[in-house]
């Protein structure tokens, strides 16, 4: 994911230092929208993700929610602490000076440590409560509401010789009061809530891969408005409102934060460089960190730019002993030491990859070395669903390339033979048939074949 918010510093031999700035990305997903302007439509109806209401607002409008639940398996003694934090985002309603009206937001924390051994017997809560406030300063009147909720924690022993238990964590939103519209009751509401736990010792199960003994208890678990992942180690879980995958991290390349849902840095950055100098003084006007978000990419090194472009994440281990470019897969003697990335080549480049070479990579087809220039009859299987490949079915096509994915799957890229048209155009752009080894035959193959039918006088 992509976002670098900060709202505070880590205090020391926090557990949750691992997965925070994780969790500041998640907490003002969504604060403030390009074009990051308080005018624009899209920040009139803001706070997508993880709102819990006030009851009486949710009693009106049953689309909302007053609460979540996370539940997770965990293997931890009685005596091992469970650490649980919530936060999420308290409006504060700006009014006054030169900027314009505004719900800006205030980050909350509510901490909780407990022993596994007194969460045995029953479900306990956690009452907290957030005061109003309310001041001026510089002309600018700032005002937020009183807030009410609880944490309730329980734990069950789950049957079974492996002595796992479940965790059971709800954050409830108890705020009494009636309300003008959901603008009003969102300055009383938990904004973007999310949860940490962490074992002190012990470690929590992955939830979407459990090992086989606990898959069953994990699919019985019941997650309400969140969904619990992995961070860094096992001992430590962050329960989101947006689904995430275990040990989430933000992408290497983003530059900073720029709040926006399913944020893409590349083309935000971009789009935000075609405002206007009136629009981005609005925007700075907005809020402190739309006018971060202005400065940022007004500054932004053209090299930091191409980053953005292009990233690839390789999600196969290659190393100097077992790859080599313009592997010949005929060739038996032993691979020789080679280093990954090619000289002068930055490392976010796909041309950094000297492990492949799609122009000079071969690979053995029916006893046939297929490489660029060989020639192949086309026999589409079960995986082609485009209906246009029923046409394709038999033709003579060439090979262009030779492609190995991320997970080491191979693939042929052609172009066919009797359309040359067609075929300079695939070429001229690098955009190819692809086809899997298995849907192929080499044209050698086929010659052969067809010459020994003749030999034994067969048809």
């Amino acid at each position: 994911m992509t976002g670098r918010p900060s709202s505070g510093a880590t205090p020391t031999g926090d557990p949750f230092a691992s997965v925070r700035e994780v969790a500041d990305a998640l907490l003002y997903e969504g604060y403030v929208l390009y074009p990051y302007r308080a005018s624009s439509g899209k920040n009139t109806n803001r706070w997508q993700f993880g709102v819990l209401m006030p009851p009486g607002y949710v009693a009106d409008d049953p689309s909302e929610r007053s609460g979540n639940q996370t539940e997770m398996v965990f293997e931890a003694d009685a005596d091992a602490t469970l650490r649980v934090r919530t936060r999420f985002l308290h409006a504060q309603h700006r009014t006054g000076g030169d900027q314009p009206e505004w719900d800006e937001a205030v980050d909350r924390q509510v901490d909780v440590q407990v022993r596994i051994a007194e969460l045995s017997a029953q479900v306990r809560e956690w009452p907290f409560a957030v005061d109003a406030e309310a001041g001026d300063s510089a002309g600018v009147h700032r005002e937020a509401r009183a807030i009410a909720g609880a944490i309730a924690i329980g734990v069950t022993e789950l049957p079974g010789p492996f002595g796992a238990r479940r965790l059971t964590v709800s954050v409830e939103n108890r705020t009494a009061g009636s309300f003008r519209g959901r603008d009003d009751a969102l300055r009383s509401a938990l904004v973007a809530a999310h949860t940490f736990c962490a074992l002190e010792p012990g470690r929590f199960l992955s939830m979407t891969d459990p090992p086989e003994w606990a898959a069953l208890d994990v699919a019985g678990c019941r997650n309400d408005g969140t969904w619990p992942v992995l961070g860094s180690s096992p001992s430590v879980m962050l329960s989101s409102p947006i689904i995430l995958e275990d040990n989430p991290q933000i992408a290497p390349e983003s530059p900073g934060a720029l709040y926006d849902a399913t944020e893409i840095d590349e083309i935000l950055t971009l789009r935000t460089m075609t405002l206007t100098d009136a629009e981005k003084a609005e925007a700075r006007a907005t809020d402190p960190r739309a006018a971060a978000v202005i400065d940022q990419v007004d500054t932004l090194p053209p090299e930091h730019l191409d980053r953005l472009h292009g990233a690839v994440r390789y999600l196969r281990q290659v190393t100097g002993e077992e790859t080599r470019p313009n592997h010949d897969p005929t060739d038996s003697a032993p691979p020789q030491p080679d280093t990954f990335l090619t000289p002068g080549t930055p490392w976010w480049d796909p041309g950094a990859d000297r492990s492949v070479s799609p122009e000079t990579d071969a690979i053995v087809i029916d006893g046939v070395r297929v490489a660029r220039g060989s020639k192949v009859r086309l026999r589409p299987g079960a995986r082609h669903t485009d209906a246009q490949d029923m046409f394709l079915a038999g033709r003579v096509a060439t090979v262009q390339a030779v492609f190995f994915d991320v997970d080491g799957a191979q693939h042929l890229g052609v172009t066919p033979d009797d359309d040359e048209e067609w075929a300079e155009i695939q070429r001229w752009h690098g955009r190819y048939l692809y086809f899997a080894p298995d849907e192929v035959q080499p044209a050698d193959v086929e010659s052969a074949s067809d010459g020994a039918a003749t030999s034994d006088g067969e048809p």
